[in-house]
């Protein structure tokens, strides 16, 4: 089992921030669709290898698809593979087999395409996707809502998504219409989802990917606790949702300044805020980390799908805090944070969780010692480099 090591230290100095993971699963989904074109730069994560193989696989007309660990990799090209008509088999492995693909099978049949599954990965299907409505709970999982705009605007007629529930973490379908617009396909939102003219066509084009904001965020927190960080290399028009980490450090009390392509940020004195995640799911373990570091009550809610990620979030983040003792107590959607108490070395749990693990490696830097985090190359899953850019500033972990 990796382990990392970290000692009290500041960071301080500037982080070329690696591209999109979100970004770039879209951009090389779409090129696949167009026969064509490079997507540049790619980040060797185990989430991006995920994709890539996943795509090569049906370029090369295999009949196993492997996600490996990446959710976003299994919701977006089930899909895809249907509206190819392909007859394949869905696989992965450790914290993707638990994860639901429920809304697909029951839209799938409703639609001209065979599934089999015990309601989770493998998944076989066969048969070809038929244009239609398909009626999705939008409080699931955006991820559904992706994978079904990218598969039905290469259909023959006319789609519409249907939202049965409300859209929650709308930013990252915004982020979807944004990316298929790039390569010339559109989607028009409505009054009760989207809709996707068929016969559309991807067109060819070397695409460049943008920054990553939920990478950033680590980084930017570390600098408002108690250092001095500037990110660079993002995009201050984005469409990812994870650029609110701005609005949120302002909310704590942070001055943040806004260049080009960069944001810089230096300790400041914190103070408790409310957050809805709803639209943030992903930095709710960065935000409670600089909730446990804020005088006064933070109150995080809207984050409930956060316990069928690659933890229970919730659970995980509101049990290392206590094991650091902070004074927090979890609630069904989200955590409750007293801040400003006396924070104490530990050895916490990564629970396999690259996000727990770069969270908590971010509050190890203001602890009183030695601090231990178990499943560090947990972080390969998104961001090999992350300890080599958090030692380049200043940190000191040792991953063994």
């Amino acid at each position: 089992m990796s382990k990392v090591q970290i000692k009290p230290s500041e960071l301080n100095g500037k982080v070329i921030i690696p591209p999109s993971k979100s970004a770039a699963h879209r951009a090389l989904i779409c090129s696949f669709l167009a026969g064509g074109g490079n997507v540049s730069p790619i980040i060797e994560s185990n989430d991006m290898k995920a994709t890539v193989g996943v795509l090569e696989s049906l370029k090369n007309g295999e009949k196993m698809l492997d996600c490996i660990e990446s959710g976003s990799t299994m919701r977006f090209m089930i899909p895809v593979a249907a509206a190819l008509g392909r007859d394949v088999t869905f696989i992965g492995r450790g914290s993707l087999l638990p994860r639901t693909i429920g809304e697909y099978l029951e839209l799938l049949p409703k639609h001209g395409v065979s599934v089999e599954s015990n309601g989770f990965l493998p998944l076989k299907i066969s048969g070809c996707l038929e244009n239609g409505s398909f009626e999705v709970n939008g409080d699931v999982s955006s991820q559904y809502i992706t994978g079904l705009l990218l598969a039905l605007a290469t259909l023959e007629g006319d789609s519409a998504v249907i939202l049965k529930t409300p859209l929650q973490s709308k930013p990252y379908v915004n982020m979807t219409v944004k990316v298929m617009a790039d390569y010339g396909v559109k989607v028009a939102e409505t009054d009760f989802g989207y809709l996707i003219h068929g016969g559309q066509k991807f067109k060819k084009l070397d695409y460049i990917v943008e920054g990553d904001w939920s990478h950033a965020a680590f980084f930017l927190v570390a600098g408002a606790i108690g250092g001095d960080v500037t990110v660079s290399g993002l995009d201050m028009n984005t469409t990812q949702g994870d650029k609110a980490i701005i609005d949120v450090l302002e909310k704590f009390g942070v001055e943040v300044e806004t260049g080009e392509n960069s944001v810089h940020v230096k300790e400041s004195r914190l103070h408790g805020a409310d957050i809805d995640a709803g639209n943030i799911p992903d930095l709710v373990p960065i935000i409670a980390v600089l909730a446990a570091f804020s005088e006064g009550k933070t109150v995080i809610s809207g984050a409930e799908r956060l316990r069928f990620k690659e933890s229970d979030r919730i659970k995980s983040v509101v049990d290392n805090l206590k094991l650091m003792g902070a004074d927090v107590s979890e609630t069904a959607d989200g955590m409750v944070i007293h801040g400003g108490k006396e924070l104490k070395a530990a050895e916490l749990k990564g629970y396999n969780d690259h996000r727990i693990v770069m969270s908590f490696s971010v509050a190890a830097l203001f602890l009183d010692g030695m601090t231990t985090i178990d499943d560090a190359y947990s972080i390969n899953k998104s961001y090999p480099e992350f300890f080599d850019d958090y030692n380049s500033i200043g940190g000191n972990a040792d991953v063994f």
